[in-house]
């Protein structure tokens, strides 16, 4: 969805070389075709398993779930090699009917089906926007966090409370209920909004009301529990929405097939057949799809493991025939040497970042010295000074690229026309070019802090986040730092959690539109996991929403981005570069930089 961006994939759970057991499925047959009559199927490598499929929660918000819920679900539209955005209209149309004020209505066709034979519906529609808006939870503030369970999941609310685990700024501004008229929804935003055509997939791909309300109410039938699911949110009936907000935010997490079948029930061309818990998962053919796209690849296994080099290997022995790993020199060398292999590279659409916590109670909270913000400020400013950022790109990163450089923007990646005006105006690059142990050792002196304790919390498996986390920890200890390992292979579930001081891991962007990065960076946004919260930041986002003209965008974010690096929010440091590997036997692969990547086009796959 075009609300937030998601955790980059780059990321995983699964450690170790690969271990093919018995339950493992048969490796496919590359030469099996449709001529055969044999089913065709393919089996991609990726390093993270899927553990949700509501992707639009905080906790599901991760790049291994968006892949899933993109091959099972349908959309109003989505983004072609281009990044162009190409309505799907075999799931339905839409169109702005009013500028003043911007009214948007959609319309579903009659070719969108759920994979159980029931019809999409306006329902459908509903419950994604009341989900997703935050103007149906009566859980707010600290209240809200004390929901939060250690793993990222979400408690039971309490009876006749509402709180639905998910943001979307965008969807905030629709304040008026909508019309709903038969397969049509008609939206009015309560004020002008830039990116409304992005939003669009914020409306589709979700959970199906239908089985939302059976699970929640106890309706059997699908249409009277799809209708109970609307009328909770349009009488705004608390003691219905509490039970429809705990089952959405629950019922759909998961890592190994569920018993019941209605969890993999999807819009797509696809559903989840198997799943083997840190194994792998199945999508086969959805045989009550009616859409335009249908695929021709019977079957799709991917399969999980974290080592990359265990993805080329994976590859090279024909157990896989797709792979597109976190890039290392040696992985863009080993893919190189495999026969009968195309190779791709490119920078992709994540970057990785370093964002030290504002409100755990740790060594760049102002509460640690006493509410003054002026020294915790300084304590953040003395850390970043340390990370080794062009060491981090010279050494890891521009071996695979290049032509590889340190990224100087919280929002705009380097191959956008507006980069150098945002890069040049923030001041990141002038205040954080180079390590400078002897300032930050100054700084920790005013600052009254003495060898402050840090807690760094990474990818552990991750052998890239390995190498980026020992330079950081030379360098910071020079400065005085006590630097703590807290990394962990849990790290997804952990953001925000406030059991660390500092985070790294990337950002993928899921669309193209400007205010992407609301979430990230907005007092409470979705994606806000350290704590972040500066009004006149909140205020500049307000108006950016509104902007359509590209200067004046360009000069909101200039300025959004140099209250950051004033406050000592954090930095960036490298755009991620990208390298996917295929069999040359398999044909249609044409990976975009951002979500899904590899799978954008899958429909358009084919197996010989």
């Amino acid at each position: 969805m075009a609300t937030k961006k998601l955790l980059a994939a780059a990321t995983g759970l699964i450690v170790g070389a690969l271990a093919f057991t018995a339950c493992t499925p048969p490796t496919p047959n590359a030469s099996s075709t449709a001529s055969t009559a044999q089913p065709t199927s393919v089996s991609v490598m990726w390093n993270q398993p899927m553990y949700s499929m509501n992707n639009v929660t905080t906790f599901g918000n991760a790049t291994a779930n968006a892949n899933i819920v993109y091959l099972t679900n349908d959309n109003w539209m989505y983004y072609d090699k281009g990044l162009n955005m190409v309505p799907n209209k075999s799931y339905g149309s839409y169109e702005k009917t009013s500028d003043s004020p911007l009214t948007v209505k959609m319309t579903l066709a009659d070719t969108a089906t759920w994979s159980d034979g029931v019809p999409v519906t306006a329902a459908d529609v509903i419950l994604a926007y009341g989900a997703q808006s935050g103007l149906f939870n009566t859980v707010t503030g600290d209240d809200a966090d004390g929901l939060y369970n250690e793993d990222g999941t979400i408690k039971d609310v309490g009876a006749g409370k509402v709180y639905f685990d998910s943001s979307s700024a965008g969807l905030a501004l629709i304040k008026d209920f909508p019309v709903v008229d038969g397969k049509s929804v008609t939206v009015t935003y309560s004020k002008p909004f830039a990116d409304w055509e992005q939003y669009m997939t914020a409306f589709g791909a979700g959970l199906p009301a239908h089985i939302v309300g059976k699970r929640a109410l106890g309706e059997a039938d699908p249409t009277k529990a799809a209708e109970a699911v609307l009328n909770a949110f349009k009488t705004k009936d608390a003691a219905a929405l509490s039970k429809i907000s705990n089952v959405w935010n629950q019922d759909w997490n998961f890592t190994k097939m569920p018993d019941d079948k209605d969890l993999v029930v999807g819009s797509g061309p696809y559903t989840i057949s198997d799943y083997k818990e840190n194994q792998y998962l199945t999508v086969t053919k959805n045989a009550n799809y009616k859409g335009e796209h249908t695929a021709s690849i019977d079957s799709i296994t991917v399969r999980y493991n974290e080592d990359p080099m265990a993805a080329v290997q994976a590859l090279q022995n024909g157990e896989v025939q797709l792979i597109s790993p976190q890039a290392t020199a040696d992985i863009l060398t080993a893919a190189k040497a495999i026969n009968n292999v195309e190779v791709y590279t490119g920078d992709e659409a994540t970057y990785e970042h370093v964002d030290p916590t504002f409100n755990n109670g740790g060594p760049f909270d102002p509460k640690t010295y006493g509410g003054d913000a002026e020294k915790a400020k300084k304590v953040r400013q003395a850390f970043l000074l340390t990370i080794p950022r062009q060491t981090i790109v010279d050494n890891i990163i521009k071996p695979i690229n290049p032509n590889a450089a340190v990224r100087n923007s919280f929002i705009v990646i380097p191959s956008a026309s507006n980069y150098a005006a945002v890069s040049e105006a923030n001041g990141m690059g002038t205040a954080y070019a180079n390590v400078d142990v002897e300032k930050a050792k100054a700084l920790l002196a005013e600052a009254g802090a003495k060898s402050p304790k840090v807690r760094i919390l990474y990818a552990k498996s991750n052998v890239r986040r390995q190498q980026e986390f020992r330079l950081m920890k030379e360098s910071a200890e020079k400065a005085g730092f006590q630097v703590i390992d807290n990394g962990s292979d849990d790290w997804g579930a952990k953001l925000g959690d406030k059991s660390y001081d500092v985070s790294f891991f990337g950002w993928q962007s899921t669309g193209t539109g400007v205010t992407e990065s609301d979430a990230n960076y907005r007092t409470k946004g979705l994606n806000n996991f350290s704590g972040y919260s500066n009004k006149d930041v909140d205020a500049l986002f307000d108006e950016l929403q509104t902007t359509v003209d590209a200067a004046k965008q360009t000069e909101i974010v200039s300025k959004i981005e140099k209250i950051m690096v004033d406050d000592a929010f954090g930095v960036t440091i490298f755009q991620f570069p990208g390298v996917t590997a295929y069999s040359k036997a398999l044909s249609g692969i044409d990976p975009v930089s951002i979500s899904p990547t590899i799978f954008w086009n899958f429909w358009q796959w084919k197996i010989s």
